[in-house]
């Protein structure tokens, strides 16, 4: 079979590199893809833009299904055109995925469905956001209402960062269309977990867990990112968390979408925040495969992933089960400078070719000038490597790191720390 990927992330790099492992594909179509991802696993990348150059491209290489990485084709409505074309494609409809494009859709349907969550207020006035942090108070947590690239949120620890981040989103218009609403909400205390599952509109396949690391520096520290590493399994969520997730959110959300008239169909990531009774809230619902944590969930993932996909697309996810390597996987994220700002371009990467002994590299924001890779984005490399321990998984990923350079590279230490604190 002939499948096509939308996206050109390492999150693409690693769902294309697994699904090209199966026997039954033929060819993994990548678009945009990325110069990393068309050296690494001999594919093709395809500059095709638009929906109907794409639609005509599925029809004319007979293309079994299409997979959707990313976010923004989701909330411009991919998965409708598809299906209006009489395409097979694995992801939500436009309507569905508000629940990751508007944060106000998605807080309202889990007031509305008593899916545990923190107590919020939406605003487009700044003066009342204001007053409204005023009264609050600090900590609080300050949320552009549309897609930002997993940078429109600011966990604000003082009244001070509170009022500049509304003036910067509802004044300075610094988030664009995205922060013309904020959604301000109280502050969770308790360790964060990704939660992704695979959804067929009525059945659920629960993926392995994962924890992301948001902020840019060691210790939690510095602005949120779309995310600087992963590791997976998450030793918060144990088999009890687990359970809870399952009945107090991810089915009621997907029995609630179904009855509002809005079936979901394709990857849910319940992003949470876990107390420490072991009760889990909902910190944010993504509609596709976290990145980072794609890469070290696809690096345990022994299952073949194209027949995963096609359960889902029949409505019979119900009728298979997913095998995982026990070992767990850490990933570290390499960024380029001024990352997750303004980022600087087109500095020579250095060293990839000694960094497989240990682990794996996934390819992000890059592209091939005269042979060589370049940086070309935030995100620009994900070392990733499997363990007997956390412990060894993490050491073998940073030995995939060492001997990687290029100018303004930065990369957290610490990754997976917190599972390694929680086991010791």
């Amino acid at each position: 079979m002939k499948i096509l990927l939308i996206g050109s992330g390492g999150r693409e790099h690693a769902l294309a590199w697994k699904l090209r492992q199966s026997p039954k594909v033929e060819q993994v179509f990548v678009a945009p893809g990325n110069a990393g991802i068309a050296k690494e696993i001999n594919t093709e990348t395809l500059s095709l833009a638009t929906f109907e150059e794409l639609v005509e491209f599925c029809h004319k290489e007979d293309i079994a299904f299409t997979l959707v990485g990313p976010e923004v084709p989701l909330s411009r409505g991919i998965v409708n055109y598809w299906r209006d074309a009489g395409l097979p494609i694995f992801g939500p409809t436009k309507e569905a995925a508000q629940l990751e494009s508007s944060k106000d859709f998605a807080k309202a349907f889990m007031m509305r469905h008593n899916i545990p969550t923190a107590k919020y207020q939406t605003f487009t006035d700044a003066q009342t956001a204001h007053d409204y942090v005023n009264q609050q108070g600090v900590p609080i947590v300050i949320k552009a209402d549309g897609l930002a690239a997993g940078k429109g949120v600011v966990v604000a620890e003082s009244l001070e960062q509170a009022h500049a981040a509304i003036d910067a989103m509802l004044i300075d218009n610094a988030m664009g269309d995205a922060g013309a609403r904020v959604v301000i909400e109280d502050f969770l205390q308790g360790e964060e977990a990704s939660f992704i599952v695979m959804v067929d509109g009525e059945n659920v396949l629960p993926l392995a867990s994962s924890q992301d690391h948001k902020r840019l520096l060691n210790d939690d520290k510095g602005p949120n990112t779309g995310g600087m590493g992963a590791y997976s399994p998450a030793p918060i969520v144990t088999p009890e968390v687990h359970q809870r997730v399952m009945d107090e959110i991810i089915l009621p959300t997907i029995k609630g979408m179904k009855e509002e008239g809005n079936p979901f169909t394709g990857f849910l990531y319940a992003g949470l925040m876990i107390d420490a009774n072991g009760a889990p809230f909902v910190v944010e619902f993504n509609c596709r495969m976290g990145d980072p944590e794609t890469q070290p969930i696809m690096m345990r993932l022994q299952s073949d992933f194209p027949s995963l996909i096609e359960a889902a697309l029949s409505g019979s996810l119900n009728t298979v089960s997913v095998e995982w390597d026990p070992r767990p996987a850490v990933g570290v994220v390499m960024a380029a400078e001024g990352y997750p700002n303004e980022v600087r371009k087109g500095d020579a990467i250095h060293g990839v070719e000694d960094a497989h002994d240990f682990g794996k590299i996934f390819y992000a924001g890059v592209k091939s000038t005269l042979g060589h890779f370049v940086t070309n984005g935030g995100r620009v490399l994900c070392a990733v490597a499997l363990g007997n321990t956390i412990a060894e998984a993490k050491e073998n990923a940073y030995k995939v790191v060492e001997p990687i350079h290029f100018d303004g590279m930065h990369f957290r230490t610490d990754i997976a720390d917190k599972a390694l604190s929680r086991k010791a």
